[in-house]
Order: structure tokens, then C-alpha cells, then sequence
């Protein structure tokens, strides 16, 4: 039997909580694989009250006792807590949440977990507790021993697969940091885990332009013809189905979504904008390139609604829905 998916409780001032214990209550109805909570037990029955679910918390020692428990109460694993207010951060939340994601990390590395699924957390409130990185994803690949750049990020929804290749920066700086062997990079990365986490045989990459018109042969701007198209001549020269670049405007009507498997973007928004669009209540954070299996919901902390009962799941269940599904197939090959 694979070991239980480790969840981290995320900002405990946010949706987090409200969303896990959702999605244990869900968890039949969504066919959800068994997973445990990293600390918060307290903040967890509390979130479980607001929302009127009887969510029983169920401690356990180590993260086998998980399984045991899940169809009695939600597992929660260590005695660290907070005092629960939502819609209000504050630094002793965010060393909850900084100490969650670590342990939770931990786990899966030691295999006691089956992959990790990160609750969301606000970068701001983890800096004032000595968190130095741009985002959690940073944080997995450090932990696991992987280089920052050979991380990536990919959002997954029933509609789309779609990876930003720059992600956090200022517009300004995309032409600046976008060069052929990242890209050539970060779609290798890709392709190899459309294989092997999603069971796609032959993945199908479509390559985002930069430019209006993915740069009109130059008259929109040159990224698109001396940094892009060589990429994907590259990708070609070493088999795979890569095409590129393509406009962007076009490359996420149904019609084109059904002639690939996930696209390339060049920018945050470039490759978010659609994935929300589409998928918003069940878009998921896939960390790619890691040695553990990591997901995450696509979406903020949500302080504004925070405690107000009305912060949709969807995505959480997705999340873990995805995490499970990835172990399995990894898993079943070895």
C-alpha cells in the first residue's frame, strides 16, 4: 500500500484550512487517496466549524497511522498550532505554515509520504519569518536537492496544460531572460513528465511567441525568430512533436487545444490568464522535475473571504486528486 499524500496546512490566516477540511468531507464523492495534515489540528477543527462539517481531528503519531484514520477523522500529524483568525496574517501563522511545508517536504523525501500538496501561502507574511524564496516551488527544489531552474512549474486543469517559462518578474525583464537553451530546458522537462506523471506516450509540445503574432518575422520584435524558433528546431532535431512559435492569441481556442498536450508561454500571465479562464475552480499547481510528487491548488490565500464559508475546494480536491493519481503511475513504474 503506497504511503498517504502529506498536506501542508499553508497560511493559516487564509482558505487553507476551510478547503482541507472540505475536501476530507469530500473525500469519498471525489474518490480522494488517503493523505494526513502537517500540524494546525486546532485551526483545522476550528476552520471545520465555521463551516459547519463534522470533521472529527484525529492525531496521529507518524504518517502510517494516516490510513487507519482517514474514514474517521481528518490525520493531523504534530502538536505545532496557532490560534485561528482568518482574514488576519500574522508572523506566528506564517511560522506554522513555513514549519508545515518544511516537514511535509521531509516527508515525502524520507517516502513516508506519497507526494506533498501545498495549501496556499502568502510570500509577504513568510518573508518576515525568514523565508528567502520567491515561492514554495523554489523552496521543493532546494529542498530536494534539484536546481531552481530545473523546477517547473506547470498549471493542469481538465482544459489545459500550460507552463510559464519565466514566472515571477517584471514584464520588462521576459525579453531580457528568455534565451533558446532555457526554453529547449524547460521543455524537455516537460515531455519527460507528460510521460512519465501523466502516461502521454508521445506529448505534444505548442510553443508560445512572445510577440504580437509571435513577432510577424521580425517586425513586432526579434525574440520570436532568433530565440524561440530556434528552440523548437532544436526540440524537433531531438524527436519531439514540438511546433512554435505560435501566436499566442490564437493557441487556446478549443480548436488548437486539441493539437497538443501542453503549451509553452513565455510569461506569467501569458500562460495563467488562460489557464483561469478556463479552469479556475480546478486549476493545479504541478511541480514538474522533482524527485517527490508535489501540487498544489491554483490559487491565492484568499484572506478577503477567509472565514466566510464560501471558499470553493474545488481546486484543493483537484490538487489531491492529481497528487494521487502521479503516485500511483509512478509507483506502478518502479
Amino acid at each position: 500500500m503506497r504511503p498517504p499524500l502529506a498536506v501542508s496546512l499553508g497560511d493559516p490566516a487564509g482558505i487553507g484550512p476551510e478547503i482541507i477540511v472540505e475536501s476530507w468531507a469530500r473525500r469519498r464523492e471525489a474518490g480522494l487517496a488517503p493523505f494526513f495534515v502537517v500540524g494546525g489540528a486546532g485551526v483545522l477543527e476550528a476552520a471545520a466549524d465555521l463551516r459547519g462539517i463534522d470533521s472529527p481531528i484525529v492525531r496521529i503519531g507518524d504518517s502510517r497511522g494516516a490510513i487507519e484514520a482517514f474514514d474517521r477523522g481528518l490525520p493531523v500529524l504534530g502538536a505545532e498550532d496557532c490560534t485561528y483568525h482568518p482574514g488576519e496574517p500574522d508572523e506566528e501563522g506564517a511560522a506554522l505554515a513555513l514549519g508545515s511545508l518544511a516537514e511535509a517536504t521531509r516527508m515525502a523525501l524520507l517516502g513516508k509520504a506519497s507526494g506533498v500538496v501545498t495549501a496556499p501561502v502568502a510570500k509577504s507574511q513568510l518573508a518576515k519569518v525568514g523565508f528567502e524564496f520567491p515561492g514554495q516551488t523554489e523552496f521543493l527544489a532546494i529542498a530536494c536537492g534539484v536546481p531552481e531552474d530545473a523546477a517547473v512549474m506547470m498549471l493542469a486543469g481538465p482544459s489545459l496544460r500550460v507552463v510559464p517559462v519565466t514566472v515571477h518578474c517584471a514584464l520588462a525583464d521576459v525579453p531580457g531572460l528568455l534565451d533558446t537553451d532555457m526554453i529547449a530546458s524547460k521543455a524537455r522537462v516537460v515531455a519527460q513528465a507528460l510521460k512519465t506523471d501523466f502516461g502521454i506516450a508521445e506529448p505534444r509540445l505548442a510553443i508560445c511567441g512572445l510577440n504580437p503574432h509571435a513577432g510577424e518575422g521580425g517586425k513586432f520584435g526579434s525574440e520570436d525568430r532568433d530565440i524561440i524558433e530556434p528552440a523548437v528546431e532544436l526540440l524537433r532535431a531531438e524527436g519531439l512533436a514540438a511546433t512554435g512559435p505560435h501566436p499566442a492569441d490564437a493557441l487556446f481556442t478549443p480548436r488548437a487545444r486539441q493539437t497538443y498536450d501542453a503549451a509553452l508561454a513565455m510569461y506569467h500571465d501569458q500562460a495563467l490568464v488562460p489557464l483561469k479562464a478556463l479552469d479556475f475552480d480546478e486549476g493545479v499547481n504541478v511541480t514538474l522535475g522533482l524527485p517527490i510528487v508535489r501540487t498544489s491548488p491554483d490559487h491565492g490565500t484568499a484572506f478577503d473571504i477567509a472565514g466566510k464559508g464560501i471558499a470553493d475546494p474545488g481546486a484543493m480536491i483537484a490538487a489531491l486528486r492529481m497528487a494521487g493519481a502521479i503516485a500511483a503511475r509512478r509507483a506502478a513504474h518502479g
